[in-house]
């Protein structure tokens, strides 16, 4: 890994130097105080976000022993004695044009990705086609914004010899410094869909902008059959475009695609060594599914003009593995955490993995699993002191090392009493045959392996066997909508986000976590011992119980939890819990405005002023109601006539208090359809989850949960034939049907039944036949041959949407989610 010193950074960006800390060299970037491993040699770039500003975690950094920072607004010095502080106009800036200087110093070829959809699986794919010959230096996931393009450019060293990195924008403006940045001397320019469309006026707009990655490039690779990509790109101005169709559009290639079968004909005009190729080749590919065929036709064309043999490129995609790109979080067996990262292992991914699992593991003992880290272009002894000192700053208690090369990783850790265990395997074979689950009993386990060991076969071995049906919960998404959120608040209003009924089904550990990572400044759960759940996990956010009972209220002060109060003698109640343990409490008082669930009224106002002036060990934190229709117009004035009432009753409160707490109103509809009341807090409920009750922000929320099944078999039956219980399901021609591994119990109401929702299979919607069983369904996949057993369904998602479930039952989302057992498998993954 290069380094800079800081006078040599200064000197890149310009600013003013500050302070009197020690010269050191510079290894690392950090723009998040939550990624920190080694403070000694990194150099944090006080970013300014939406709603957190990097400089208000300079004092933590410092105490956590980073002593090197670029700020716009530097602190005291003196408060700082042995820090440096550079100071320039945009920290965001200074951090590009690191990063541009970085890049600069080497005359790397680069390949540009950008497109709508599939940059991350060509990078991929890309990747292990030209391993290990090749010493690439690539993308990490999917850092492809202004902020991550920056961070994987500093990943460059002297010995790679080619890289791949992605583009990606989200409105117009964007593209051009991403192209400064990268300097692409080719490009793949994927295709072109729905994604992020609301930040352009149209798709051809879109197309634009995206194609000026590639405005110096040679070459760039591109399918003909999008008219708005290859006018885009004409426009652009690359020296040479290289296109391919499957349609028979005018391009250098034309492709023919048969199942899984493709014959290429045409030429290439230019080629990586400068010459024209004519091809007229045919080979297999592994996958048949649209997406997968597109992509791998991006990466056939590429190794064309890389000048791979034939033969070669045949062999090589026959051998093309899956890509999950995420990373999956499961409950393992003997309780312990299961966390599974094993598509891909390099030192980045694996930096970011470690850190993962220092945020997931509370107090739980770590153990990494690791296998040989591949095409890392080092000497092995260089790699596995890198991977040593990585895994000394994580501070796992215990490593399992699986292949060849990863047994010199025991060389290179101390050898001292308190460092952690290390056990060597051969091959992941040899691991499994030795394998005691229960020798993980509450540890938390990092799966970090290379795609060709096959540590899919530990991850099912380790998780707890549960059922099939399974709800998966993407918390990339869940922060994406939480970040949406944040953009519609007035500056300095904090955030509640309701964790009740299990995070709305998805559970709420999991995601109680991820906002905490995310620092929201709240959680709302409904009971007491949904708290405890929470603070025994490791939470720490402050948490009101919106129903707490009287029996919970020694839970609560044990645990720090802190109760809505909705009546006068709850809150006599609560008083004296308190004076008993003698110790303060914090409380959030609700006042009934009109919706008549709960809440005091306006007579009960000078009582409860009178009781808190008794009672100096309580403090009201918030005072708070609920909004009976915020999501309809219609009821609109009565919203406002709510809100008016809510000041009022708040005011006096107040002059009663002699103190404001803070207000809060609004739930996730409210806070997009009411801005003006958002006061000192809002409460975000179901929106964070993917649904959007206002109608006010179209398609830019994304599902967090997916609800997920198994076709257990198929039968073909005549018609005459009847499915189901009282053979409600009658055949009026013959049918294939499958039996889906989901019923009532798990969550799929019997009303879903005969006829009245479909389960997606092979991305085709399937109609349930007859009625719905306690453990199982019926789907009629006479339109859909290649259905089998074992096959993924899909519930509700992406698509279809949670919303249309609800339709056909003639619920509601919030119905929907909680209704799901807890029976069904819960996977968290982050992409």
């Amino acid at each position: 890994m290069m380094s800079y010193s800081v006078h040599e950074i200064c000197g890149i960006l310009g600013g003013e130097l500050l302070g009197d800390g020690a010269p050191a060299s510079i290894r690392r970037l950090l723009i998040d105080s939550r990624q920190l491993l080694f403070p000694e040699e990194s150099l944090f770039f006080a970013l300014k976000g939406q709603r957190l500003d990097g400089h208000q975690f300079i004092p933590e950094l410092y105490r956590r022993g980073v002593r090197h920072f670029v700020v716009e607004r530097p602190p005291e010095p003196s408060a700082f004695p042995e820090a440096f502080f550079l100071r320039v106009p945009s920290t965001l800036k200074a951090l590009q044009t690191l990063a541009r200087h970085h890049r600069h110093r080497f005359q790397l070829p680069i390949l540009g990705l950008t497109g709508s959809n599939g940059k991350t699986i060509v990078k991929e794919w890309l990747v292990q086609l030209l391993s290990p010959e090749t010493n690439l230096v690539y993308t990490p996931r999917s850092y492809n914004s202004r902020v991550g393009v920056p961070l994987s450019l500093w990943q460059i060293r002297p010995e790679h010899e080619f890289g791949i990195f992605e583009a990606g924008i989200s409105q117009t403006g964007e593209m051009e410094l991403l192209a400064r940045l990268i300097d692409c001397r080719y490009g793949i320019f994927t295709n072109l869909g729905p994604a992020h469309d609301a930040g352009f006026s149209d798709r051809w707009e879109k197309a634009r902008e995206k194609a000026l990655l590639f405005r110096r490039a040679e070459w760039v690779l591109y399918c003909a059959d999008y008219p708005e990509v290859e006018e885009a790109l004409k426009n652009a101005g690359p020296k040479q475009l290289l296109g391919w169709s499957r349609t028979g559009k005018p391009a250098p290639m034309q492709v023919g695609v048969e199942g899984r079968a493709v014959r290429v004909r045409g030429r290439l005009p230019i080629t990586r060594a400068g010459a024209e190729r004519r091809v007229d080749f045919s080979c297999s590919l592994p996958f048949d599914d649209g997406a997968s065929v597109e992509n791998a036709l991006h990466c056939l064309c590429f190794l064309l003009f890389w000048g791979m043999e034939e033969k070669d490129i045949a062999r090589r995609l026959q051998g093309l593995e899956p890509v999950s790109m995420r990373m999956e979080v499961l409950e393992g067996a003997y309780d312990c955490l299961l966390i599974n990262d094993s598509y891909s292992a390099d030192l980045h991914s694996l930096e970011i993995a470690l850190r993962f699992l220092e945020q997931r593991a509370a107090d739980r003992p770590r153990t990494l699993i690791l296998s040989d880290i591949l095409q890392s272009g080092m000497r092995p002894r260089e790699l596995y002191r890198q991977v040593a000192r990585l895994i000394r700053a994580a501070a796992p208690t215990r490593i399992i090392g699986i292949g060849e090369w990863v047994g010199g990783l025991g060389n290179a850790l101390p050898a001292v009493p308190e460092g952690p265990a290390f056990e060597h395997f051969g091959s992941t074979s040899l691991f499994l045959e030795s394998l005691d689950p229960s020798s993980f009993q509450g540890h938390a386990v990092l799966l970090k392996g290379a795609r060709r060991f096959g540590f899919e076969r530990i991850a099912r071995r380790l998780a707890r066997r549960r059922h099939r049906t399974s709800l998966e919960v993407n918390l990339d998404a869940l922060v994406h909508n939480l970040r949406l959120y944040h953009r519609h608040l007035q500056p300095g209003t904090r955030l509640m986000v309701m964790v009740k009924a299990g995070a709305y089904g998805s559970g709420s550990v999991e995601v109680a976590r991820q906002l905490e990572h995310q620092k929201v400044d709240y959680l709302g759960v409904a009971y007491a011992d949904e708290g405890v759940e929470l603070r025994k996990a490791g939470v720490h956010l402050p948490i009101m119980v919106l129903n707490p009972e009287e029996d919970a209220f020694d839970s609560l002060l044990q645990y720090d939890l802190e109760p809505e109060i909705y009546s006068p003698e709850m809150l006599e109640a609560f008083a004296r819990a308190v004076r008993v343990s003698n110790r303060s409490a914090a409380i959030h008082l609700k006042l009934d405005t009109g919706m008549h669930r709960l809440g005091c009224s306006q007579e009960d106002l000078p009582r409860l002023g009178r009781l808190l002036t008794d009672e100096p060990l309580l403090a009201v934190r918030s005072v708070l109601s609920h909004l009976a229709a915020s999501e309809n117009p219609q009821h609109d004035d009565f919203t406002r006539r709510q809100v008016e009432r809510f000041q009022s009753m708040y005011e006096q409160l107040c002059r009663l208090l002699d103190y404001h707490p803070w207000r809060h109103i609004l739930n996730s509809s409210g806070i997009l359809r009411f801005p003006e009341y958002q006061f000192e807090m809002v409460r975000l409920g179901l929106g964070v989850y993917g649904v959007d009750s206002s109608g006010l922000l179209g398609d830019s929320l994304q599902p967090v949960l997916t609800l997920k099944a198994t076709i257990s078999q198929v039968r073909t039956l005549a018609a005459g034939e009847t499915v189901g219980y009282g053979r409600a399901g009658k055949l009026k021609h013959p049918a294939r049907i499958a039996t889906i591994t989901i019923g009532y119990a798990d969550g799929l109401l019997r009303k879903a039944g005969n006829g009245r929702y479909a389960l997606l299979v092979h991305d085709r919607p399937a109609p349930i036949v007859g009625n719905v069983c306690m453990d199982m369904c019926m789907v009629d996949v006479s339109h859909i041959p290649e259905a089998r057993p074992g096959d993924e369904v899909v519930v509700f998602g992406t698509q279809p949407r949670v919303e249309s479930l609800a339709e056909a039952l003639e619920t509601i989302p919030y119905e929907v989610f909680t209704n799901i057992s807890n029976r069904v498998r819960r996977v968290y993954y982050l992409q």
